[in-house]
């Protein structure tokens, strides 16, 4: 018979001790790997703030500091289970699916989207497209602390340290380096990096001057890329094509999809480039900001030759002047520029 175990070698599983284990380990879960940590958030989505700034011109490291903070690094609700990664709400213009959240009331409603790239994009059409937001694009486009400020001042957030709370996680985390096409550092033992972004020194510092003339509209060369240099327009930048070019051959010169150089040209089909056209590379302007309020059409202008030869993007210049873009434009008819 085998010997009886002495008394008190092995005890009863106390049932409250094993429910906590088991809560904290699923806490751990929750909370440790199934999380997304911050430096882990900006590796997978920074090339979607790169993107859409290329596109809209808003600086990719407020674009993603926002995405960081509303979103708390990918973790919240409105992220894991509507892809919301900026907390936009519905609005009275909102079509699409929703999910509800409570925020500064109960229940309220939130858009929903069918991927994080459908967010990040909304986001840039909700600033692009609000009123209240337009002065922002205004602003250097490396200036993302006038970007922070500009945001709280035109009611972003109701958060009194929002414009702080962008510009540290911003800083923390070396995000302006995106804003100039450049790697982020990662940080060395998981401490936040304190690096302050170097002042950048202007390409027309560095480089000689020369003044061309376009429709007597004057810009100037600031660089060279590649084959082709490449001018300043009303804060945006352009080259001109040259025989042979095409609407590919450009943008893999300069490291752009066609679809980027397409939209930043306000082109909906690829047209064929004829020699001397003006091709941008970043966005164009919402408005003139050089001064010059009229332009005077000329025989066999469209409102697409006007916006491309002042650098403005032409569904603004339409709605300055009650227009659609295929309206007809008559010699000596006066179109607004701002």
């Amino acid at each position: 018979m085998p010997a009886k175990p002495h008394k008190g070698t092995r005890k009863k599983p106390n049932s409250i001790a094993l429910l906590t284990l088991g809560v904290s380990l699923l806490a751990l879960s929750a909370n440790g790997q199934d999380r997304l940590t911050r430096e882990e958030y900006i590796q997978k989505y920074k090339s979607l703030a790169v993107e859409e700034m290329e596109v809209y011109g808003i600086p990719a490291s407020i674009t993603m500091a926002q995405a960081l903070l509303e979103s708390d690094n990918g973790n919240g609700r409105l992220a894991r289970e509507g892809n919301n990664h900026f907390g936009i709400k519905c609005k009275s213009t909102w079509t699409g699916a929703t999910i509800s959240h409570d925020d500064d009331a109960k229940g309220e409603c939130f858009r929903k989207y069918p991927s994080v790239e459908a967010s990040f994009n909304d986001h840039s059409e909700f600033l692009d497209k609000s009123a209240r937001y337009q002065d922002l694009f205004k602003l250097d486009p490396m200036d993302y602390k006038g970007w922070a400020y500009g945001l709280k001042q035109a009611g972003y957030a109701t958060n009194p340290a929002y414009a702080e709370l962008l510009i540290k996680i911003i800083e923390d985390n070396q995000l302006y380096h995106l804003d100039r096409g450049e790697e982020i550092a990662p940080p060395i033992m998981g401490t936040p990096a304190t690096e302050e972004p170097q002042q950048l020194v202007a390409e027309t510092e560095q480089k000689p001057k020369e003044v061309v003339d376009v429709d007597n509209y004057s810009v100037a060369v600031t660089g060279q890329g590649g084959q082709h240099t490449v001018y300043h327009n009303n804060g945006s930048e352009f080259t001109t094509a040259r025989p042979g070019d095409t609407y590919a051959t450009i943008a893999s010169e300069f490291g752009l999809t066609v679809k980027k150089l397409l939209k930043y040209n306000d082109e909906t089909t690829v047209p064929a480039l004829r020699p001397g056209e003006m091709v941008y590379l970043r966005p164009k302007g919402k408005r003139s900001e050089n001064g010059k309020l009229i332009h005077v059409a000329k025989e066999g202008e469209t409102l697409h030759s006007i916006s491309q030869t002042y650098g403005i993007r032409l569904k603004n210049l339409c709605n300055m002047n009650r227009r659609t873009p295929d309206s007809e434009v008559k010699a000596g008819q006066q179109i607004r520029l701002m």
